[in-house]
């Protein structure tokens, strides 16, 4: 099982409308409302793969009942700590030229309380897991070496690899903790180092020394161009096919999904690479952010290219 963790969920509302301009009254034309979270992208890419894998951390209110409602739609398995506050709302606007507008609610505040049961509830539920995803940001009140914790009572119960996909302080504290996987962006790795990072080359110098860290494996995202990785001492850069993109939101969520499929199913790393990139593309395909279709994803896996430094 892969124990997949959102700590500040969200509805995903995405309106559509003609244009977007500051400071006049609009009407929107079309409202999708999904469960979002970078961990509910994961569970749900997981789930079309066909994985097994249960989402947990923390949902409040009427929009937490929602997100359970619709996860319970999709099938996937769920087990979440309630909390007094209100799973918030993140709001994406796109207009008839495809340029998106995010908003991004700070989500709920969450008590000591609660976030000692969810850690009770985490170790239970690592007992069942081969993999841990913990992916996204903190909610209020929640420290940011909270990541860190997590990935050492990992550790402590049978040595579970931990994928941490979250950036800023809670990613910095998270890497010193050694998880198995992080993933940061070209601008996540420059606010990690404190200075820009440009060529693949500096990229590559980068990721090996997270490697050296103890981070088994390192994957920066290049966007369209793919990703540079690394792993076992070794640095790859990993090419994906030219696609038109209709929404890259969630093509990170779609990547982290895809390898800890790879992992589940004893892919060696290559083609581990291959189905994260896969994934990811694949994403980018769709409408819906975190939604993939098995069959693109089985498509593109053949015209993903590994290509090993020497």
């Amino acid at each position: 099982m892969v124990l997949v963790i959102n700590l500040n969920a969200s509805i995903d509302k995405r309106y559509r409308m003609a244009d977007f301009r500051k400071g006049e009254v609009m009407r929107v034309r079309e409202v999708d409302n999904t469960p979002g979270g970078k961990g509910i992208h994961v569970a749900n890419v997981l789930g079309i793969l066909g994985e097994d894998c249960l989402a947990t951390g923390f949902l409040g209110g009427r929009s937490g009942e929602f997100i359970k409602d619709r996860l319970q739609e999709y099938g996937i398995r769920h087990d979440f700590v309630d909390i007094q506050g209100e799973t918030r709302s993140c709001i994406a606007v796109v207009d008839d030229e495809g340029c998106q507008t995010e908003l991004l609610e700070p989500g709920p505040l969450v008590s000591n309380d609660e976030q000692e049961r969810f850690l009770g509830k985490y170790a239970e539920l690592l007992a069942a897991a081969q993999v841990v995803v913990a992916s996204g940001s903190l909610p209020g009140g929640v420290d940011k070496g909270f990541y860190g914790r997590l990935v050492s009572l990992a550790r402590r119960s049978g040595d579970k690899p931990v994928l941490l996909d979250t950036s800023g302080e809670a990613l910095l504290q998270g890497i010193e903790e050694k998880p198995y996987f992080i993933k940061p962006n070209q601008d996540e790795l420059a606010a990690l180092l404190g200075h820009d990072v440009q060529s693949e080359g500096e990229i590559a110098d980068a990721v090996r020394g997270f490697l050296a860290k103890g981070i088994a494996l390192v994957a920066v995202s290049l966007g369209a161009d793919g990703c540079m990785a690394g792993y076992d001492g070794r640095i790859c850069k990993v090419s994906v096919p030219k696609i038109k993109c209709k929404n890259p939101v969630g093509s990170g969520d779609s990547f982290v999904a895809g390898i800890a499929a790879g992992m589940m199913r004893g892919m060696g790393i290559e083609d581990t690479l291959k189905l994260a990139a896969a994934c990811g593309t694949a994403n980018a395909l769709e409408d819906e952010s975190g939604f993939v279709r098995r069959e693109n994803v089985e498509k593109l896996f053949g015209q993903i290219e590994v290509e090993w430094a020497l």
